[in-house]
């Protein structure tokens, strides 16, 4: 399938234009369209199209998005819902192909690195750089106020513009952006490669410019579990079907560890003081970049002494906040918390910033509450107010606030890289155009809950709300008996066996009942070769229990009266997250079939979740 502007609608919301948008003929086309070419330092022009409303008089601020997915082929008909509040204020709209995609000149590289020396350097922020230069200067009836925004890939190219703001630069909103491929996002968990997603994702940027899908072969359609197993070691997927026409997989294949090659594209070290007002968007549920917006928040906080660095978070996929966002999957809630964001916070926002409107956004913090579905406002992130607070994992599959007596006593499974734990229900479809993909996180988690290599753990029913505000972490006191191990933790709300009235009927659909749902609020994986460093990899001790640290990033949610809490842990998450092997190698993506081995996975006690309680 061809996606150009259908993958900027799946993963820039605010930047699709549908392709089929015509002209009204009752009324004034709303934008005219105008494409022009923009210069950067060493000569190569990018790609820019400009959207100017025809319904505002005066001089307007120019609202700047760069993009690796295309740029609009023509204006929008009608206003997309996405922009309405915005444009209520009105904003010259452009749209910029990053270097080297579509029409833009130069190589589409994918690095983050800041490395730019000369006057003819270019990296991405010299780009953007130059791109708010020319188009205050340029473009006709703008005030000479500029700011950028964008969810994903996007989102990520409006942040690295913080790195060398220009003057104009008045405003950025980054949302479900990045800062860091090696610890986490869109490549990697802590190191584990986020194998499907990688696949599909990074075969549509590079392989060609044209947004297609990576055609497993021509299988279609496709159990990616199925295909993936097939497959046998990662290095495969390269030798014998990308065969290097995707630079960053081949990359990631050479260099496994945290090296220099990674570290180099770690952006954020080239923060300085937070001299632009700066929004940052992230989704609790967003299944491709949870963290990088709480780390790239987390490093400008550092040096606010102006308060213009502020986070909204809330119950969302991955760009989803710019829809309705009544529902987190199939748990429903009613309340149209994006409509709250893209009127109430996104729109005031800019408003201010860059046309003078309004008072100052205030707020550190806004987060819409998951559980007890409200608007909470914080002082800071983390929330002052929590009380870190251990839930221990008994050796009798139950959950307790109290500490075991006896940490020699385990539960065990084995964990088999032939047979591993699917991360979804099969058949798994390609990432995209795949529905399901959107909101696996937040799938009921009852189709692995009794596979003899899963341990679960549970809570009796809450006798009241429990709610958990902030950074969410576990520790596993676990062995394998193999040399090399992965251990994936979940934390789940199960909802009560009367959560909802069966109705008749309605036992044909899927879920059949939300009652009895196990629904995950936070989970990930950790790779045993990186428990002593990142840097280098190093084999785990046969049968030796040591300490897993699994962080779980911050949430902000409410476990009801009623409600259960469940601990589920695992040793594989497949084909998202790469086979283990469970035999040490030098380099994970380069097993051979020999090293894929059985192991005994034993979690013993004083294992625990610690969750930030509020009162």
């Amino acid at each position: 399938m061809v996606r150009t502007l259908a993958l900027l609608a799946l993963l820039t919301p605010l930047g699709a234009v549908p392709a089929a948008a015509k002209q009204s003929q009752q009324a004034p086309a709303p934008f005219t369209y105008q494409e022009v070419m923009v210069p950067m330092r060493d000569g190569a022009r990018l790609q820019t199209v400009i959207l100017r409303p025809t319904n505002k008089a005066g001089k307007l601020p120019i609202l700047l998005q760069r993009t690796p997915y295309g740029v609009p082929d023509r204006a929008p008909g009608g206003i997309p819902s996405s922009w309405k509040y915005l444009m209520e204020d009105g904003y010259i709209l452009v749209f910029q192909n990053m270097r080297g995609q579509f029409k833009s000149d130069g190589d589409f590289t994918m690095s983050m690195a800041l490395n730019a020396k000369g006057a003819k350097g270019v990296d991405e922020a010299t780009d953007s750089y130059d791109s708010v230069d020319w188009l205050v200067k340029n473009v006709a009836g703008n005030n000479g106020k500029l700011g950028m925004w964008g969810v994903s890939y996007p989102g990520y190219a409006a942040a690295i513009a913080l790195a060398k703001p220009h003057p104009a630069l008045k405003a950025v909103s980054p949302q479900a952006a990045w800062n860091d491929w090696w610890i986490h996002d869109d490549l990697h968990r802590y190191g584990a490669m986020r194998l499907s997603y990688a696949t599909d994702w990074l075969f549509s940027l590079q392989n060609n410019d044209q947004g297609q899908d990576f055609d497993y072969g021509g299988k279609t359609p496709v159990d990616t579990y199925d295909w993936f197993l097939k497959l046998g070691p990662v290095e495969n997927l390269d030798k014998l079907y990308f065969k290097g026409s995707v630079p960053r997989l081949t990359q990631m294949i050479e260099h496994p560890d945290y090296d220099a090659f990674w570290k180099e594209q770690r952006w954020t070290d080239k923060l300085g003081r937070t001299t632009v007002p700066t929004l940052h968007v992230a989704g609790y549920w967003d299944q491709e970049d949870p963290l990088g917006t709480w780390k790239i928040y987390e490093k400008m906080e550092a040096q606010d002494p102006d308060d213009l660095n502020m986070i909204v978070a809330g119950p969302w996929a991955h760009g989803s906040w710019h829809g309705a966002a009544s529902d987190v999957g199939y748990v429903k809630f009613g309340h149209e918390s994006g409509t709250d964001f893209m009127r109430d916070i996104e729109a005031p926002f800019f408003a201010h910033w860059l046309h003078g409107k309004g008072a100052k956004p205030v707020g550190e913090a806004r987060s819409f509450q998951s559980g007890s579905w409200t608007w909470k406002s914080y002082a800071k992130w983390p929330a002052p107010g929590a009380t870190a607070t251990n839930l221990y994992l008994q050796s009798d599959g139950s959950l307790s606030f109290t500490a075991p007596a006896a940490t020699a006593q385990c539960r065990d499974y084995v964990s088999d890289p032939a047979n591993p734990v699917p991360f979804r229900e099969r058949p798994i479809s390609r990432t995209y155009p795949s529905q399901e993909w959107r909101w696996w996180e937040a799938a009921d988690q009852r189709f692995v809950d009794h596979r003899p290599d899963v341990l679960s753990y549970v809570t009796e029913p809450l006798e009241a709300d429990l709610t958990v505000t902030g950074d969410v972490s576990a520790t596993l006191m676990a062995s394998t008996s193999g040399t090399d191990s992965d251990f994936v933790v979940k934390l789940i709300d199960v909802l009560p066996e009367d959560y909802e009235p069966v109705k008749p009927g309605a036992l044909g659909d899927y879920p059949r009942t939300m009652n009895g749902y196990q629904f995950p609020i936070a989970m990930e994986v950790r790779r045993g070769r990186y428990l002593q460093s990142f840097e280098k990899a190093t084999p785990l001790t046969p049968n030796k229990v040591v300490a897993w640290d699994v962080p779980l990033r911050a949430h902000d949610h409410v476990f009801k009266r009623g409600h259960r809490i469940m601990v589920q842990v695992q040793s594989s998450w497949f084909p998202v997250i790469d086979r283990n092997p469970q035999t040490f190698v030098p380099n994970i993506y380069k097993a051979k079939p020999a090293d894929f081995q059985k192991a005994t996975q034993r979690v013993c006690g004083g294992s625990r979740i610690t969750l930030p309680v509020m009162k």
